[in-house]
């Protein structure tokens, strides 16, 4: 039998290279394991694995859910392992993502009435004039011509857009988007300030959902506070802390990233962009090619097998994890010619979504629709407002050595 090739995936390097270490894990094949929180993990970037993976039901995503004798950790008993106070890991551990079977289907239901591609649709001219104002405050925040974009665009966007989802009051947005930043970013050698912030954005969700029972709110936050099922069933006080805790985190972290990864990619394929400035129409596709080739989502959760599981690459064998790499997937030759190339076309006139960017099957995102929608208006504004928009040669961007998201720390532009 073969051995193992293990691959770091807790302490990346400094100078970490997302997709070089794609590759290496693809040329380990069926070999190729991770050693997290004490369980050797099997790593798969085949497209067709992946979505085998996230979708077939005889994989789960909480091992209590395995049958049998449990050998592998839940994420809450890592994560108390690990530090973090009890009372707290409850709202980033049970939530939708972290849910399987009824448990899912229940919540993800709920969600699903209000988190609809109307209430997009009717929120495009409110993200559009997002975007314009945060565009004209542009000139303002630069030194010397330059100006980070990551920092007075991407992200501030998307938390403006959530936050205008989920109703909170444009006085409280501020703290929001570093908790957003921070759980996103966990420094497991820091558990208190893990914990404090895990806390704040905890107290302040209680607190909207109370201004909300109090109020008539048209917006995302005031349907979840309302909404039933037909057996009356309402999300709890805690599920509702929860689910505001999930939405944050994943309406605005990753569409930043998209964001950002989206207008580097432009900026560093000329030829994509003047196509792109040349035929406005192709900006649907090219949203798509950034989330294919710079997707801000590196890997998925662990799932367990509750059996033998026979993939096309390997077998998972019953209560073994593994980790579907998304960003692997989307780089898979056999799903996608030419992976390496950036191109902008290549989504035009498909039906569907060709990547993994928004995972697949009983996990997608239900954030997709807004995730595109705001891609396409940031864009557009952004094309249009700097005709000469061009990456500052002085401050070249470097990629943070995280392995659960692919960023920058900034992003430096000349306008």
């Amino acid at each position: 039998m073969s051995t193992p090739t293990l691959f770091e995936l807790t302490a990346p390097p400094p100078d970490l290279d997302h997709f070089a270490l794609l590759e290496r894990i693809r040329a380990a094949g069926a070999q190729a394991r991770a050693a997290i929180g004490g369980m050797e993990v099997r790593l798969v970037v085949d497209d067709a694995d992946a979505r085998e993976i996230l979708s077939d039901r005889r994989f789960v995503v909480d091992p209590v859910n395995l049958p049998g004798e449990r050998t592998v950790p839940t994420r809450p008993e890592l994560l108390m392992g690990l530090g973090m106070t009890p009372d707290l890991v409850t709202h980033v551990t049970e939530g939708l993502l972290d849910k399987d079977g009824v448990d899912h289907v229940r919540l993800r239901k709920l969600v699903t009435r209000t988190f609809t591609v109307r209430r997009v649709e009717a929120l495009r001219p409110r993200i559009r004039a997002l975007a314009e104002e945060l565009i004209a405050d542009l000139p303002a925040h630069a030194e010397n011509g330059s100006v980070d974009l990551l920092d007075h665009f991407a992200y501030p966007l998307p938390i403006a857009v959530i936050c205008e989802l989920l109703g909170v009051p444009e006085r409280d947005r501020a703290p929001w988007r570093e908790w957003g930043h921070s759980i996103t970013s966990f420094d497991f050698t820091r558990m208190d300030e893990v914990n404090r912030t895990v806390a704040a954005i905890v107290a302040a969700s209680r607190d909207l959902i109370a201004l909300h029972r109090d109020g008539e709110y048209d917006d995302l936050l005031g349907d979840l506070v309302r909404v039933s099922d037909e057996d009356g069933d309402r999300l709890s006080e805690e599920e509702l802390v929860t689910m505001i805790i999930t939405l944050v985190i994943a309406g605005h972290e990753t569409t930043a990233n998209l964001v950002a990864n989206g207008a580097h990619a432009l900026l560093t394929h000329p030829d994509q962009l003047a196509e792109l400035r040349r035929d406005p129409e192709l900006m649907p596709s090219a949203v798509h090619e950034m989330l294919r080739w710079c997707g801000p989502v590196f890997q998925t959760r662990p799932r367990f097998a509750t059996e033998d599981v026979e993939l096309s690459t390997t077998t998972i064998p019953a209560g073994s994890p593994v980790i579907a790499m998304a960003a692997g997937a989307n780089r898979d030759p056999a799903a996608h010619p030419a992976p390496e190339r950036f191109d902008i076309t290549r989504h035009r006139g498909l039906p569907g979504e060709a990547h993994m960017a928004f995972g697949h099957g009983l996990h997608y995102c239900l954030g997709a629709a807004l995730a595109r929608a705001e891609g396409h208006e940031a864009f557009t504004a952004l094309l249009a407002a700097f005709p000469g928009l061009a990456l500052d040669p002085e401050r070249p961007p470097v990629r943070q050595p995280n392995l659960a998201f692919v960023r920058f720390n900034d992003l430096y532009v000349r306008l």
